[in-house]
């Protein structure tokens, strides 16, 4: 058997920040990509990047039509893949979208999407997670602060930081819908939370963040330090960002709706092991151990 140490614990009994052990960009310098060289400094410095156009005005319509068929469709809506709202009923998530739908599994597979994945990264790379996330108005829920790797490295086993997101916006993203905000430069300290994590905890965690949450003070002191950056813009534009950013957003209480396409890029040189620090692993529609990489 192989020993697999683990660089950052997590669910003890206190909570712990330990320094990043590992690159932000894995790429060579000048290696080339879709990603000029200020553009991935930038993402080295502040765990994050934007931009305004990824993809154009007709294909988000297209995008739109399929997010509206998949939440619209009754066989979706009773998938174990998709997580609904507790309050409104109104379907929250569809996980493993990319495998749903061909029409995000193409979007998966474009260049502008997953070329940007390799140059960050420094190798081929697969889909550790995919999903459309729909924050209708009046009052849809948010996602509190997290880093996505403290969780991805607890529950799925992935064992270093050599994993990106893209949120792709199909809405408009305005200050006041429940946007995505993440604190600049958080990317370089791990925080360790505290707490076992519980059985089948995705079950709860999907609807409200409990295990893996950091404490009032921790994300004080980190907010203190880093600030606090809002995304906003216009559909079709999409945010790159690491997976130990501390993020979260607020609830939607606006009229207007925010939907997005979310998808998870993990290097074929970090695949899933074990847990680090849950009785069993996560579904594969959430942490996938299908490690074929995009093609």
């Amino acid at each position: 058997m192989t020993t697999i140490t683990d660089l950052y614990p997590s669910r003890g009994p206190v909570e712990v920040a330990v320094p990043r052990k590992d690159p932000v960009v894995w790429s060579a310098p000048g290696a080339a990509g879709p990603i000029a060289t200020d553009r991935l400094e930038a993402f080295e410095r502040d765990g994050f990047l934007t931009v305004e156009q990824l993809i154009g005005e007709d294909e988000v319509a297209g995008y739109r039509r399929e997010l509206e068929r998949l939440i619209t469709d009754p066989a979706i809506r009773a998938d174990e893949r998709s997580v609904v709202e507790p309050r409104s009923e109104e379907i929250r998530s569809v996980f493993e979208v990319h495998r749903i739908s061909e029409v995000f599994a193409n979007l998966v597979r474009d260049e502008r999407v997953v070329g940007r994945a390799r140059q960050i990264l420094g190798s081929d790379v697969y889909v550790h997670q995919s999903r459309i996330n729909v924050k209708p108005g009046f009052g849809a829920g948010g996602f509190y602060w997290h880093s996505d790797f403290e969780t991805w490295h607890a529950e799925d086993g992935l064992p270093n930081m050599r994993t990106v997101s893209v949120s792709i916006a199909l809405t408009e993203n305005h200050d006041t819908n429940g946007g995505l905000m993440i604190m600049p430069g958080s990317h370089r300290t791990f925080l360790g939370c505290a707490g076992a994590t519980p059985e089948d905890n995705y079950k709860k965690s999907l609807q409200m963040q409990d295990a893996g949450t950091p404490s009032d003070e921790a994300l004080t002191e980190l907010a203190s330090r880093h600030g606090i950056r809002l995304f906003t813009g216009r559909p079709g534009s999409a945010t790159w960002f690491d997976c130990n950013c501390m993020h979260g957003s607020g609830d939607n209480i606006t009229p207007f709706p925010r939907s997005n396409v979310f998808i998870v890029f993990n290097s074929v040189e970090n695949t899933a092991v074990e847990p680090f620090a849950a009785p069993v692993r996560r579904p594969e529609f959430i942490g996938a151990r299908d490690f074929a990489p995009v093609r």
